[in-house]
């Protein structure tokens, strides 16, 4: 019994925080186009990211000629 005197709080203080998380999210519009949002997450429509090339003639600049 004596455990419930922390539990119960921390409890309370948990779920507190959990729905004033959820009610900031509300008022900032984490909501507001879920079906959009979960297109884009699939929609393969942007470029894909190009990785740096590098000059072969940088690259080779310290190497002998074969």
């Amino acid at each position: 019994m004596e455990v419930l005197v922390f539990l119960v709080p921390l409890a309370l203080t948990l779920g507190a925080l959990g729905l004033a998380g959820f009610l900031w999210s509300l008022k900032n519009g984490q909501y507001d186009d879920l079906e959009g949002a979960g297109w884009r997450a699939i929609a393969d429509d942007e470029p894909a990211v190009e990785q740096p090339v590098y000059r072969r003639q940088e690259a080779d600049a310290g190497r002998p000629p074969r």
